[in-house]
């Protein structure tokens, strides 16, 4: 399979957080995707980025905050992570981007 440009817009970024390094050690990798990407979606862009096997795709909807700047109330946008677990021997450094 080739990288289409679709998958580039599935997968925005990596997340890289204390949460996220301790799924990493049970074979899970996070990353913040869009907002209306389907599960089989991402599965298919991670196996086509980065060369590895995903076993199971879970998503989770952070719904924005309402914030107030110089006075002026305003509301982050929401977002979406996608935790995909990899088939056993596969690895994605998220660090360099490579697998």
């Amino acid at each position: 399979m080739s990288a289409k440009p679709e998958h580039y817009d599935v997968i925005r970024k990596p997340i890289v957080t204390e949460k996220s390094t301790m799924a990493s050690e049970n074979g899970a990798v996070v990353f913040e995707v869009a907002i209306d990407a389907a599960k089989p979606v991402i599965k298919e862009a991670v196996e086509t980025l980065f060369n590895v096997k995903v076993k199971a795709v879970n998503t989770t909807v952070t719904k924005g905050k309402n914030k107030r700047f110089r006075g002026i109330k305003g509301r982050r946008k929401d977002t979406k992570k996608a935790y995909v677990t990899l088939e056993e021997g596969n690895t994605i450094d998220v660090t360099t981007g490579l697998s």
